[in-house]
Order: structure tokens, then sequence, then C-alpha cells
């Protein structure tokens, strides 16, 4: 069989939508499973933030070795805005992976409806991540989860951007740290660290007779998109000088040759 190494936009498109649709089916899909087999009795208990965690590192890891080698598997708005910003994609590709990602994140939620049922999932709840006004409000939502994807965007640029990483390992790494993350903050704000992932269920919820508070919303754009900048410049920053001394080295290498 034929391997395309050039995949075309068209074709990225596609990859980005399905992978995202995957994560949102899956990730979010694990909270309404638990809430259905707890017949809506919140909160969850920490095994179940456990399995949740869990969740989404296997839908983030099936998708990163499923195409990964065709679209870089962004599956995250902010992932790609991180990308633009430090000029690593042309702000024309970022818009068509922001489309994917957003249709995407909307089909994953849909998928949730359509097995539990669109009007019974809303009362379950779709997955939509929150926060308590009363216990955390918006300023350490967004701190908490602005450090949470730092941590992500750390560890994607350090096993799959750089290309001094070890090959093979940034579809463990990113889920682990995903993981990570949920089973940290995980009651505080669900943990997001995606705005999509965060928007389509929280529309779909409300779209089919759910509750949800629309305002919050605004903690899941703005924490991941300052935590992904920081954590693309914070690497990039540390790995300045040691890759300009490797280029000085093997100048010096090729001299002496």
């Amino acid at each position: 069989m034929a391997v395309n190494k050039n995949p075309t936009m068209s074709q990225k498109f596609v990859a980005e939508v399905i992978g995202t649709a995957f994560l949102v089916w899956v990730g979010p899909g694990s909270i309404t499973t638990f809430s259905y087999i707890s017949g809506g009795n919140l909160p969850f208990t920490l095994s179940d933030l456990g399995w949740i965690s869990l969740a989404f590192a296997f839908s983030i890891l099936a998708m990163i070795y499923t195409i990964g080698h065709i679209s870089g598997c962004h599956l995250n708005p902010v992932v790609t805005l991180a990308m633009a910003v430090s000029k690593r994609m042309s702000w024309k590709d970022a818009v068509s992976y922001w489309g994917a990602e957003l249709l995407g994140a909307f089909i994953g939620a849909g998928l949730i409806g359509l097995v539990y049922g669109f009007t019974n999932a809303a009362q379950l709840g779709y997955g939509a991540t929150n926060f308590s006004e009363a216990n955390t409000g918006y300023v350490v939502a967004i701190l908490a989860e602005a450090v949470g994807t730092f941590f992500l965007l750390f560890v994607i640029m350090g096993s799959a951007v750089d290309g001094r990483a070890p090959a093979g390992f940034a579809g463990i790494a990113i889920p682990l740290a995903v993981a990570a993350d949920i089973l940290v903050f995980g009651p505080i704000t669900n943990v997001s660290l995606n705005p999509f992932r965060s928007l389509a269920p929280a529309v779909w919820q409300v779209a089919f007779g759910g509750t949800y508070e629309m305002p919050h919303l605004i903690v899941y754009f703005i924490g991941p998109a300052i935590g992904a900048l920081l954590g693309v410049w914070v690497y990039d920053f540390i790995t300045r000088e040691q890759a300009a001394q490797t280029s000085t080295v093997r100048e010096a290498a090729k001299a002496e040759r």
C-alpha cells in the first residue's frame, strides 16, 4: 500500500475532525457514563476520577499513533495557537485546524447524546467542565487551567515537537500529562486544557434542556491559551542556547574536516 508522506490540508482537516471527535466522545463521554451508572448521584469518587483521567489518556494515545503522522494530532485549538504564534505553522493552516477541531468537538459531544439520548444526556451531563464560583472563582480557575495547559504544552514540545526527542514516546508522555493534570485538579475546574472540549458539551447540554453557566466558558478559553503560549515560550527559552551550541559544534566539526 502506498504511503502518503505529504498529506494535503483537506486530509489533515479530516484527521483533526475525527481525532477531536474521538477525544470529546470518549473523554467527556466517560463523565456521562459515570453519571449514568451512579444514577446522577454526584460528586464522583477518587476512583471515578482516576478512570476518567484514563479515558482521556487512552483517547489521546490512540489518536497520536493514528493521525499524528498526518496532522500532528493537535485536537486542541490552543495547541494550534501555540504552534502558529511560535511560527511552527502558518496562520492560514491554523484557521483550518481550528475549524476542524471545532467541528470535531461538536460531533464528539453529539455522539454522547446519540448513545445516551440527547435529552437524557443533558440531565446526566455531556461532560462539560465547570467550577464553583463560591469555592474557586474565576481567577483561581483561570490560573489552574493555565498551569495545567502550561505543563501539557511543555511536554508536547519536549516529546513531540523537538526533533531531538526520543522517537516513539510522545504517544505515552502527552496522554500521561493530561491524566496527571486531571488527577491533580479535576475537582477544581474539571480540567479542560482545551476550549472546544469545554464549549461543545456545554452547548449540547443547554440545547437539550440541561443547565450550564455559559459565562464560565471564558475560564476555559483564557486559561488554556495563556498556559499554552507560556509553555512553548519557556521550552524555547530553555533550549535555545543548547540548540545554538549544538549548531556551533557541528559547524566546527565540518570546518575541521
